[in-house]
């Protein structure tokens, strides 16, 4: 007689139908014309209407920042940013930025070794969420030691401020493949740093298999920015959400990647975006 499984199929109950639009983007802070890289990454985001937006090298100066640039033509009044002195521009910060339609009710900034992440709960209209944009700064290829701690302590911190009733979402720029040991731990696929805490892989899980790019890359050649540091196209920016929620809350149903192609001429980042509409 087979063992009595620890979950019964009916473990969801009904499956949530109603969504919720989260974007990830790194939008490269102020390099390059950083104004018109700006406009075409708000036309960019206007057109699908996100309700969550986390943006990685995100800016702010002592007068003005992109949170608030951004806030009214998208219809995102919400928002927190924490950030670093930007290598790019000595008068700007450059960090992340958590962007929201609906009101915050906490927000934290963190440094976890490599990683900095803006925590940020969000009092959406069928519940709270709860939302942790990332940048990893360890980016080059032989980092990986140094992410994976990040992620580590990444993972214990959410361990203390998880709730298991609300959609519990992790996303930015981890500058590493989904076959890294780092996003292995958020997965599931090797041993994770926190027992009962594993995530969806949004584009795993929902990517839009009939895209011009079906791998999910969102560092491409394709893009002059990101052709110039020679690496291969890599999948590096994610949106992950806890898995073993009751109905089913956070479960990807649909993925597709933003800014794969110049607006006007301008090429908004160089990388491209990751939408995912989320159970909730």
């Amino acid at each position: 007689m087979p063992p009595v499984p620890d979950v019964p199929p009916d473990f969801y109950g009904a499956l949530v139908e109603s969504t919720v639009r989260v974007v990830t983007w790194n939008v490269w802070g102020r390099y390059d014309d950083w104004e018109a890289r700006e406009a075409a990454v708000v036309a960019a985001l206007a057109e699908v209407r996100p309700d969550v937006v986390v943006l990685a090298e995100s800016w702010a100066t002592a007068t003005d920042s992109q949170c608030a640039r951004l806030a009214g033509p998208l219809g995102l009044p919400h928002h927190t940013f924490s950030g670093v002195p930007a290598q790019e521009d000595e008068s700007a910060l450059s960090g992340v930025a958590v962007l929201s339609r609906w009101p915050t009710t906490r927000t934290a900034s963190h440094t976890f070794g490599a990683a900095r992440v803006e925590e940020v709960e969000i009092a959406g209209p069928r519940g709270a969420l709860q939302v942790y944009g990332v940048v990893l700064d360890a980016w080059w290829f032989d980092e990986s030691e140094a992410r994976q701690g990040a992620v580590r302590d990444l993972l214990e911190h959410v361990r203390h401020a998880a709730d298991e009733r609300v959609p519990l979402i992790v996303c930015g720029d981890f500058n590493c493949d989904p076959e890294s040991d780092e996003i292995r731990m958020l997965t599931g696929r090797t041993a994770v740093p926190v027992p009962g805490l594993s995530f969806y892989d949004a584009w795993e899980v929902a990517g839009a298999r009939d895209a011009p790019d079906p791998s999910g890359a969102t560092w491409s050649r394709t893009n002059p920015h990101a052709a110039t540091l020679l690496w291969p196209d890599r999948r590096i920016d994610y949106v992950f959400s806890a898995t073993r929620r009751r109905g089913g809350v956070g479960h990807p149903v649909a993925t597709r990647l933003l800014g794969s192609e110049p607006v006007d001429g301008t090429w908004a980042s160089d990388h491209r975006a990751v939408l995912a509409d989320l159970r909730y």
